[in-house]
């Protein structure tokens, strides 16, 4: 751990603590308020003294249960998506505490309002200060403190990469003091040199003078210079990392058992299995029908406007010959489909005819029309806004899609998938994806295709949240209108 953040990891301690303890008084201060007397009469007398001690004694095993549960562990730069998941699953588990407490000693707080609404209160007061404490991390990677020292290996195309997005993201936290392209015994005294003058001060440089890790970037370095940059790592106490290949990202997800007394890996197509499917589900039927509900303004207002502005059905759910409209879903199943209409009625067709030349996705099986003289004058707004996708949320809730997944495509589009193609139909389609907020549909194809196969592979209810809070801003993102 850097200095920077064992000092912003003790911080967060105290903080935390009167971060509770504020959430706790804002609780009682606002069910003693006239407004909410006003409402419901107060039937019990706690002295603000009493409470103060409950609420100190409560913050004391919160900020335990946040220690257990790792949320004082800065040993590298976390997305704020991820601050946010930790705070309220910590939060939560002390709140089941605190109502095991409350049941076993329920003479001395009877309260259900002030208990609710201090859990409320804690999470946006942690939210808040966990936001300031990156912004803080952040200028400070400004200024090269706390920012990790890296060692670039490898002359892949991955290395490209790495090297690439440290250098344009200045808050990643990570700085690439070298580079060398493979791992000879060559290599490594050049590499002996160079951290021996980097460390004595002879390389100008910004921040701490010492380096902390060594990244293998290149995926099909030879076993011998791998075990070689290994043993250096070891030798020079850097922290040593690895772009995993292609048969080790294949094979990230195992789970081992035993058969005869021999230990048996099976291979896992998804982490979506079990109870994370269960819990998926629950999360897509709760939400789908929230949005709805909130929502239900804009579908109103939306099939006025496509009524008033061209003939034909407000949904797009038929197909020239009048025939339903399927998108392909999760095992290759077809499930039947719609959305709104957003072009003139009968002309879905031409995609594959009269406009088949003014195709702009020819990297793949899907289709796409520049300046496509079939969309509406209202179509072209609703695509804009993807409003026209809203009615989604009804197939989310029925349980054909779900709200984040691979795009749902169509059974023509999937007839032409190649073999690495097809593993996008593990998991149900959804409205929203990791393709869709890393480029929406500027992302080529294969692109696309490698963005859900990780999605797929990595899901987390942390990625859907993380997903989840990105869409808004893909969907204000400019883009060019399908």
């Amino acid at each position: 751990m850097k200095k920077s953040e064992f000092i912003l990891s003790l911080i967060l301690v105290p903080l935390d603590y009167l971060m509770i303890f504020l959430a706790g008084i804002s609780a009682y201060y606002l069910r003693f308020s006239d407004l909410a007397s006003g409402i419901r009469p107060t039937q019990f007398d706690f002295d603000i003294a009493s409470y103060n001690l409950v609420v100190l004694v409560v913050g004391l095993i919160w900020v335990a249960i946040f220690a257990l549960y790792g949320l004082y562990a800065i040993s590298s730069p976390r997305k704020i998506a991820q601050e946010i998941w930790g705070v309220i699953v910590a939060c939560s588990l002390g709140l089941v505490v605190l109502m095991g407490y409350i049941f076993f000693v329920r003479e001395m707080f009877n309260s259900r309002f002030i208990v609710l609404a201090g859990f409320l209160f804690a999470i946006i007061y942690l939210v808040v200060i966990r936001i300031i404490i990156r912004f803080i991390q952040r200028i400070l990677f400004h200024y090269s403190i706390g920012v990790r020292k890296v060692i670039l290996v490898g002359a892949a195309k991955t290395a490209d990469s790495l090297l690439h997005e440290f250098l344009t993201r200045s808050n990643s936290g990570y700085e690439v003091v070298r580079r060398v392209r493979d791992f000879s015994l060559d290599t490594v005294h050049e590499l002996d040199e160079f951290i021996k003058e980097y460390e004595s001060g002879k390389i100008e440089h910004r921040g701490e003078a010492m380096i902390d890790e060594i990244i293998q970037a290149d995926p099909n370095m030879s076993k011998i210079e791998t075990l070689r940059l290994y043993d250096f790592a070891n030798d020079h106490h850097l922290v040593f990392k690895y772009v995993a290949d292609l048969l080790g990202v294949k094979v990230l997800r195992t789970e081992v058992s035993e058969i005869a007394g021999i230990p048996v890996a099976e291979v896992k197509r998804t982490t979506l299995e079990g109870w994370g499917a269960i819990m998926k589900r629950l999360v897509d039927l709760i939400l789908s029908g929230i949005i709805i509900i909130i929502l239900s303004p804009i579908l109103l207002i939306t099939m006025v406007a496509i009524k008033l502005n061209s003939h034909g059905p407000i949904f797009f759910s038929r197909r020239d010959d009048g025939s339903y409209v399927y998108r392909v879903g999760k095992g290759g199943k077809p499930f039947k489909y719609f959305k709104f209409r957003s072009m003139i009625p009968g002309t879905d067709n031409m995609r594959y005819k009269e406009l088949a030349d003014k195709n702009v996705r020819g990297d793949g099986p899907m289709v796409k029309i520049k300046d496509d003289p079939r969309v509406t004058r209202v179509g072209k707004f609703i695509r804009r806004w993807s409003i026209d996708e809203l009615p989604e949320l009804f197939l989310v809730f029925i349980g054909r899609m779900s709200l984040i997944g691979p795009r749902p495509h169509l059974p023509e589009e999937v007839a032409k998938y190649e073999q690495h193609h097809r593993k996008t139909l593990t998991i149900k389609p959804g409205i929203t994806g990791l393709a869709q907020v890393s480029g929406r549909s500027d992302l080529a194809f294969e692109e696309e295709v490698k963005l859900d196969i990780y999605y797929i592979e990595n899901w987390s209810l942390l990625l859907d949240l993380s997903i989840l809070l990105k869409t808004p801003l893909a969907v204000f993102k400019h883009r060019e209108v399908e």
